[in-house]
């Protein structure tokens, strides 16, 4: 699925699911098509009980994704509409991954630039390789980083490592970007593909409504405001699933839990 040099790909094993960015010869740049294809796959994938994990991945090692497609700024983001437009669709991406009820991790080797470090921020999780590259040089190319976008990169790394990345243009290496939270966890290149997927074997091996209640949680918590009484009571809605049964008597019989989701 996706556009004329890029696409999409979605495959499955077991609960987790690999989503990857593909666009060859221009290090996984993101064009309009692909950023359609992202909102739409990602939104299924969310939709579908079967999936515990979402992993998003760059084709290839040399690039997680070199943000969006240059080529195409002359002809789809030309005027106010069409930029409005295009911004528009990268954001609604952006926001279905922000959005996907599973736990998502961004699997990054190389480049991970522009609107690739904006699809990473939106992850749960971000495991990177030693060579892994981070940064927004866009002032290089005179134009600024659209609000919607830069809010996922403010919540992650706040407003000092933002304008820091944004003022300066520089690219970062992965023991900087670890130091700034811009990523979860560091590998040696040759690991970071299997220990992305030993980390969604861990996830899927929880309760899937716990992990959906986790996200939830953290999220609601990062706004100031106090939790209301009934939020609290909501809280505790894990005491009338099939998993905390499961989970309570697989740890009493010293067994593996087999949760179901329900």
């Amino acid at each position: 699925m996706g556009g004329v040099t890029g696409s999409i790909l979605c495959t499955r094993e077991a609960a987790v699911a690999t989503v990857t960015l593909a666009n060859p010869g221009k290090r996984n740049a993101l064009d309009l098509a692909m950023w359609r294809t992202l909102a739409a796959v990602v939104s299924e994938l969310s939709g579908d009980e079967q999936v515990r994990c979402v992993v998003l991945r760059g084709d290839g090692e040399q690039a997680f994704a070199a943000g969006g497609d240059i080529d195409e700024f002359l002809s789809q983001r030309d005027t106010l509409e069409r930029a409005m437009a295009y911004h528009e669709q990268a954001g609604a991406a952006l926001q279905a991954v922000f959005d996907c009820r599973h736990p998502t991790i961004a699997l990054v080797q190389g480049a991970c630039i522009g609107g690739g470090l904006e699809i990473a921020a939106q992850c749960d999780l971000r495991i990177c390789g030693e060579s892994a590259r981070f940064g927004a040089p866009i002032n290089k190319l005179g134009f600024s980083m659209y609000p919607v976008e830069m809010a996922s990169l403010l919540r992650l790394a706040g407003p000092a490592t933002v304008l820091e990345i944004l003022l300066e243009g520089r690219i970062l290496g992965s023991g900087e970007a670890l130091s700034k939270g811009l990523v979860t966890r560091v590998v040696t290149d040759s690991e970071v593909v299997p220990e992305a997927y030993a980390s969604a074997r861990r996830i899927c091996e929880g309760a899937p409504l716990v992990a959906r209640w986790h996200k939830q949680w953290v999220r609601r918590l990062q706004h100031d405001r106090p939790l209301g009484e009934q939020e609290l009571r909501a809280s505790f809605a894990f005491l009338d699933s099939d998993d905390y049964r499961e989970g309570l008597s697989a740890f009493l019989e010293k067994r593996q839990p087999q949760f179901s989701g329900r």
